[in-house]
Formats: C-alpha cells, sequence, structure tokens
C-alpha cells in the first residue's frame, strides 16, 4: 500500500498537469535569426546553415524499490517544469539544421547565381510574400526569357517547400504563414542589394 501512493501522487500531478493550458507564441526573434542565417547563406555573405550537433543517445536507469518516493518528487516538478519549459521555447533558436532545409537552402544558393543579374537588370523583383516574380520580362535578352521564368518558378518551389519545412522541423506547422512573413521582410531588408526591385506591403514595385 505505501508503494501504491507515490504512483497516486505521479498520476495525480499528471492529471492537473493536463488542465494547464500553455501558450507557445511564435518566436519572432528566432525566426529573424534564422531567416538572416538561411539569406547569408543563399547569397553567399559567409553564412552557413548550421549542421546539428550529435545527440548522445538518453540513458536510462532503473529506480531503485527502496526509493519509492522518487516518482512522487518528478511528478510533483511536472508543472514546475511546463511553464518554464514553454518559455525556453520562446527565446530558442530555431532549428533550421535539418537535412531537408539545408537541401532547401543548397538548392537556392546554387540557383541564386543565375538569377543574381537579372534581379539587378530589374526582369526579377522580390515580392511580398516572400516570393519572387517576373517583373518586366522585356529586362531580359529574348534568348533567355523562357530560362528567367524556370528559375523563377523553380525558385518560388523552393521557398514555398523552406518555409513549410522549417515550421515543420521546429514542430509548429501553424507557424508557416508567419515564417513566410518575416522571410518575405528580411529579404527585402537584407538579400536585396541597392537597384533591385521588390513589392511594397500595397503590391507596388519599388527600387531599393
Amino acid at each position: 500500500m505505501r508503494r501504491l501512493i507515490p504512483l497516486k501522487l505521479m498520476l495525480l500531478s499528471l492529471g492537473i498537469a493536463a488542465c494547464v493550458t500553455i501558450n507557445v507564441y511564435f518566436p519572432a526573434a528566432a525566426a529573424e535569426k534564422a531567416a538572416d542565417q538561411i539569406i547569408d547563406a543563399v547569397t553567399s555573405r559567409g553564412g552557413a546553415v548550421p549542421v546539428a550537433p550529435p545527440v548522445a543517445p538518453p540513458t536510462s536507469r532503473a529506480i531503485p524499490d527502496t526509493q519509492p518516493a522518487l516518482l512522487a518528487v518528478v511528478a510533483g516538478r511536472v508543472i514546475g517544469l511546463l511553464i518554464p519549459t514553454a518559455h525556453a521555447q520562446q527565446a530558442a533558436n530555431l532549428d533550421v539544421s535539418t537535412p531537408e532545409v539545408r537541401a532547401l537552402t543548397a538548392s537556392m544558393t546554387q540557383r541564386f547565381t543565375q538569377l543574381t543579374k537579372y534581379f539587378a537588370s530589374g526582369a526579377v523583383g522580390l515580392t511580398a510574400d516572400g516570393m519572387i516574380q517576373v517583373r518586366d520580362a522585356n529586362a531580359a535578352p529574348l534568348a533567355e526569357r523562357a530560362v528567367v521564368t524556370r528559375l523563377v518558378a523553380e525558385d518560388n518551389r523552393d521557398r514555398t517547400s523552406l518555409y513549410a519545412e522549417i515550421a515543420k522541423a521546429n514542430g509548429h506547422p501553424e507557424w508557416e504563414p508567419e515564417i513566410r512573413r518575416t522571410f518575405a521582410r528580411r529579404w527585402i531588408e537584407r538579400g536585396a542589394q541597392p537597384g533591385w526591385y521588390y513589392q511594397d506591403a500595397a503590391g507596388a514595385w519599388t527600387r531599393k
């Protein structure tokens, strides 16, 4: 009977914890840092998407029968750990080191070298939703216009996948719209070079 008491306490604590509502807010500062890191990598400004450090396999220890109270101590701390954990998630960096994110970044980096001259000529511009668009096909040589269209379509596919993958990799697919908005702003503020075109909030083309 005495050994059942810690178990009952643990179950009671877990039951109470299940009733606690924790709001995990979108980590705007971490998202901006992640966007800058990827943009720097794509534009070859010395940035690099980090490789996730190896994680040591968890070790398990059997709880001796002579220390059943340990279960009660652990269970008693469950609620106290939940809220600090939620706050820590807000301050933590977003994970952009997954194989999928790295592959998309590499693909965009390779394509960026081809797109740069079309950004410079005004043929292609940055849109307000984190994508790119053919702004003025006449600004590209006639023989290259089909290439420009293809590059824009391929890059937009990677961008769409990138925003969704970052949200998914961090366990919050619902963050994808916020991540997209963050990237859209940082592409213009950080990624665009002087003379490049971008769309303002009203959709009008503006030269940086």
